[in-house]
């Protein structure tokens, strides 16, 4: 029988602490807000938390705080120096980016003024977002931080080249010939169609320009077709967040999240490409359920895959590959005490010594509070596969 049949398992040495909590704030989404190492081994991760009061589910409801339903809204930026075993959440840094959003009328379309930019420079750290993330309206931008994120460039307005739209989550990746690739989306006209894309940078690496599709303009076998009566963030999507992961041997695999309902009926598939980006194909469906998935790969080779679980039990759930991702074993359980579907979203790292960490947002069964789920918080998990 496959590995990936075998029954259900628990980590070994799991270690699990709350990386930062505030009573009246929604913290969620560090997988698309930023996560980066610097040269030192520093450890960088962004969130966003939202001023709420917790009085119902629907109060927290993400179509109301995406909207501008919630309070006051701020990006958290959280380091660790000791590979994840501790963070400064009790201290975090606020608004890294400053007031800088989004690019500001007039800003320059290229990173010329701040160049060349050697994207081999471990200090050199890259982030993309979105204006109207994931709807046919969305347009991207780039900045860049040279000095290992403690200073960062305005953003920068990405070019269209005839795209539809283009929404970004802070995925990046640079290669051995020191291009960086940019994984991001375009959304359809009716915004029901999204089609996940490399966008490549030019030498002295001050622009960046479309490079190659990774799926199909359309699902043909429909896995997220319906009529869907709801906002983009609660219809079905086959492929979104791209994430690129380049590996020893020069494969550089994508993971994406698909999904038919947000709230658990959403699953991860892998695409390859063995040529640098130019074209992909189909790899592997990692699970049955959860999603969107952090990759890391061992000191052994073996590559583990960490996502949320939002069907019942809820929680933070990982598998394991043996064959550079073609593959996976059974499930392994690292917590299954959420409250509700309402978390996940994880960065995942080599902790060293066989151990992953991950880094995500939760809500707990066993909280005082409960509004659709306890009180949305950033946590974190280190733990051994074997």
């Amino acid at each position: 029988m496959s590995k990936m049949f075998s029954p259900q398992r628990r980590p070994k040495d799991l270690d699990t602490a709350i990386v930062y909590r505030r009573e009246d704030e929604f913290c969620g989404w560090p997988h698309t807000s930023g996560f980066w190492e610097a040269a030192d081994g520093t450890l960088i991760a962004n969130f966003i938390a939202i001023k709420v009061r917790y009085t119902s589910g629907d109060a927290i409801s993400h179509d109301v705080l995406g909207e501008g339903g919630g309070g006051a809204s701020k990006l958290v930026t959280v380091r660790s120096k000791d590979r994840g075993k501790t963070w400064d959440g009790a201290n975090p840094q606020l608004n890294m980016f400053g007031s800088d959003r989004a690019p500001a009328e007039g800003t320059p379309p290229t990173l010329a003024k701040w160049g060349p930019i050697d994207y081999l420079d471990r200090n050199v750290l890259v982030a993309n977002g979105s204006t109207e993330f994931g709807k046919p309206e969305a347009r991207s931008y780039v900045r860049i931080s040279k000095d290992g994120a403690r200073s960062w460039t305005p953003s920068v307005p990405l070019p269209m080249d005839n795209l539809y739209s283009l929404s970004a989550i802070n995925s990046s990746l640079v290669r051995p010939d020191g291009r960086c690739l940019l994984f991001m989306f375009e959304s359809s006209k009716d915004g029901w169609n999204r089609r996940p894309l490399v966008y490549g940078s030019l030498p002295g690496g001050t622009e960046f320009h479309f490079m190659s599709y990774i799926t199909k303009q359309h699902d043909p076998w429909g896995q997220a077709d319906a009529e869907y009566d709801s906002s983009f963030r609660f219809g079905g999507h086959r492929w979104f967040y791209p994430r690129g992961y380049l590996l020893p041997n020069g494969r550089i695999l994508c993971v994406l999240r698909s999904q038919r309902d947000p709230r658990g009926v959403m699953w991860t598939e892998v695409y390859a490409s063995d040529d640098g980006g130019q074209t992909w194909g189909f790899l592997s469906r990692v699970n049955d359920f959860g999603s969107p998935g952090s990759l890391v790969q061992l000191d052994d080779g073996r590559l583990v895959m960490v996502y949320g679980q939002r069907l019942k039990p809820s929680g933070i759930w990982a598998q394991v590959s043996e064959d550079g991702g073609k593959s996976w074993g059974s499930e392994l359980v690292i917590r299954d005490d959420g409250g509700s579907w309402d978390l996940g979203y994880p960065n995942a790292w080599n902790a060293g010594g066989g151990k992953v960490g991950v880094l995500y947002y939760f809500n707990s069964k066993d909280d005082k509070v409960q509004a659709n789920g306890g009180v949305r918080h950033i946590a974190r998990s280190i733990f051994s596969v074997d």
